[in-house]
């Protein structure tokens, strides 16, 4: 791992304790049971019952790092004071709005125990470019292997980096252009948004569609 890759995760592994921050130490143990009723009533109609969303463009939550889950509903909130949402989707600020702190700790524990559905590479025309940028990146620009942060399967690295094996592949590469155009921008030292703006679309596109097929 290079040293901005590093420094990159140590300031992620305390974002994600300050949003664990937020629950106090004494906090009950999550709850799989609201978790599921909570999914049932209102995840469920974009990310399926058990958080296999069927829509390419809503991403699979199932098997997904819990941690990780529920940082990205806090970034989803409102800030104190109306401060603006460190994560942008006027869809997801609205669901994010009604649920309290326990709420998105048991949602999250019920997603992360749910069987992730497997997906499939569907572009045999791009599969070695995909590989490779997963596996090793480019060392000519300097952009870091995918694996290295996300694992060699996509698994991804409890707590700091979110699983990618089988997610959508239309999602994926949305999310990858949306941190090259810094639309999002709640990662960690801007880490993802300083690698996607080194790469092309067609290599976006490339990596996303191996991602899918990963598991």
């Amino acid at each position: 791992m290079t040293r901005a890759l590093a420094l990159a995760a140590v300031m992620l592994g305390a974002q994600f304790a300050g949003a664990q921050a937020t629950w106090s130490a004494d906090a009950p143990k999550a709850d799989t049971v609201k978790g599921q009723a909570i999914v049932t009533q209102v995840c469920a109609a974009c990310h399926g019952a058990d958080g296999n969303s069927i829509v390419p463009a809503n991403p699979k939550l199932a098997g997904q790092i819990p941690e990780y889950v529920q940082k990205q509903m806090l970034n989803f909130k409102l800030g104190a004071g109306g401060k603006p949402a460190e994560r942008a989707s006027p869809v997801m600020a609205g669901f994010a709005a009604t649920l309290s702190n326990d709420d998105i700790r048991n949602v999250a524990a019920y997603l992360a125990s749910q069987k992730p559905s497997p997906g499939t590479a569907k572009n045999k025309d791009t599969i070695v470019i995909g590989q490779r940028l997963w596996r090793g990146g480019d060392v000519s620009k300097s952009l870091a292997a995918c694996a290295s942060c996300h694992g060699p399967a996509g698994a991804g690295v409890p707590v700091q980096y979110p699983r990618l094996a089988g997610q959508h592949a239309d999602y994926t590469e949305a999310q990858l252009k949306a941190f090259r155009a810094r639309e999002r921008n709640n990662d960690a030292a801007g880490i993802m948004s300083s690698i996607a703006l080194k790469m092309t679309d067609a290599e976006i596109r490339a990596v996303a569609d191996y991602i899918a097929g990963l598991r």
